[in-house]
């Protein structure tokens, strides 16, 4: 990786030739990052020269020299989607997607969104309006990520865990996953859930409470539906004064009644 120029290492990136993180069934969780890729992408930080990118005239802004926009029109991969038959749709109306993102064939892209380097978005994934896409994020194909969603970025320190979601996962609107949170396939996360890699998910299903740490992130299960909930706090001036805190809860895992209705939001597309 030393011996690769900045726009290369962007190119790699947008091909998805390289990754921050790939699957990996011998490594924790499924997933092995690429501490290499995640410090070349530190390194494009580190020259603060900036210009005045001029897009045609239609938009015009100001940022550093090594981190341009993606070329959404075309570029080899938006030419390769389009003669596949599942060409990029990029709505117009606010959205930025940097160089060094990955969109596969089929991807959507809602405005105003914001995709940040080093991500990659799977096939037929859509990213609806305000979405944020942190840096080094991963998510799969067919996945489905709501009004407002807030999926995290990492890169510091180089080699932690980046936010992964798998194939075919559900992220209701207003969502937030933080902090290399791994989302397992087919998981389905309900409005309004906020998971930090430290956060406990209790399973009613399973009757377990799930832990994360800085070292391992939680994982939700496969096919887990997960809703926002609350649970009592501990010590007497929490019980005397009836104070709960908020949790994250496994209602049930998928069926085909959760599979109808995340089916009907995909035909709304």
């Amino acid at each position: 990786m030393n011996d690769r120029t900045p726009s290369d290492i962007l190119s790699d990136l947008d091909s998805g030739r390289i990754r921050a993180a790939h699957p990996d069934p011998d490594a924790p969780g499924g997933w092995r990052v690429d501490a290499a890729v995640q410090s070349a992408i530190l390194g494009l930080f580190a020259d603060r020269e900036t210009r005045t990118w001029d897009l045609g005239g239609a938009f015009q802004f100001r940022d550093r020299v090594g981190l341009p926009v993606k070329d959404l029109l075309d570029s080899a991969e938006a030419r390769e989607a389009l003669a596949a038959g599942k060409p990029w749709r990029v709505v117009p109306g606010g959205t930025t997607v940097r160089g060094g993102v990955y969109l596969a064939p089929g991807v959507t892209i809602m405005p105003p969104s914001y995709i940040n380097v080093g991500a990659w978005i799977g096939e037929g994934t859509m990213v609806d309006s305000h979405v944020l896409v942190g840096s080094c994020a991963q998510i799969g194909s067919r996945v489905h990520l709501s009004a407002a969603v807030q999926i995290g970025g990492v890169l510091e320190p180089a080699g932690r865990r980046p936010v992964i979601v798998e194939d075919e996962v559900f992220i209701g609107a207003q969502s937030a996953l933080l902090e290399g949170v791994l989302v397992k396939r087919g998981a389905v996360i309900a409005a309004g859930v906020i998971l930090t890699g430290t956060s406990r998910l209790y399973d009613l299903v399973q009757g377990r409470v799930l832990v994360g740490t800085l070292d391992e992130p939680l994982v939700v299960p496969a096919g887990a539906v997960v809703v926002p909930g609350v649970r009592q706090a501990q010590g007497e001036f929490a019980e005397s004064n009836g104070i709960g805190l908020s949790a994250a809860v496994v209602v049930k895992y998928r069926d085909e009644r959760t599979d109808a209705r995340v089916a009907l939001q995909e035909a709304l597309r």
